[in-house]
């Protein structure tokens, strides 16, 4: 662990006002502005992401370090889930994306293999517990498992980075130096 490490954690395709349809513009803005922040985190020598691959954000994020890696194949996917089924009662085109991410992956680990309640939560955990930086899509308004996450990460101490999805605004949070 350390700022070696990079943990993801945003919000699902029904928080943003162009739900599924990542051919708006305002989406296509939003994924542009992650891929420069992943891409500047690589270019900083953090090689280690760790990922719940939940659809929207996770998968966005997910998407752009196995591209990355195609060029810098120091980059590593690190894919915690909070349980065997997690895409079960997603859309065909939506479990198809997280297979191909799964299969990709560096490592692929599980909180459960059974659906419990507070096994998103303990996931989320994980994912900032594993890592010295998070880097969150989050408006700073809704109550939400991005924010109780973004939360728990402030409690550690962690460096964060947030990206405003509609204003797509970048602030730093935690040490710099």
């Amino acid at each position: 662990m350390g700022i070696a490490d990079c943990a993801f954690t945003g919000y699902r395709p029904h928080r943003f006002p162009w739900k599924n349809n990542e051919a708006d513009s305002r989406c296509e803005a939003l994924k542009e502005v992650l891929a420069e922040q992943i891409s500047a985190l690589a270019e900083a020598g953090i090689t280690g992401y760790f990922n719940g691959v939940a659809e929207g954000v996770d998968c966005w994020a997910a998407e752009i370090v196995l591209s990355l890696r195609e060029k810098n194949p120091a980059l590593n996917l690190y894919c915690i889930l909070p349980y065997e089924g997690q895409a079960d009662q997603w859309t065909d085109s939506a479990r198809e994306r997280y297979r191909s991410i799964l299969k990709q992956a560096d490592s692929v680990t599980y909180v459960s293999r059974e659906y419990y309640d507070g096994c998103l939560l303990d996931r989320n955990r994980r994912l900032v517990e594993s890592a010295g930086l998070l880097l969150a899509v989050f408006d700073g308004i809704r109550r939400s498992g991005t924010g109780s996450t973004i939360s728990y990460a402030r409690k550690l101490g962690r460096k964060i980075i947030v990206i405003d999805p509609l204003t797509r605004s970048v602030a730093h949070e935690g040490s710099w130096t």
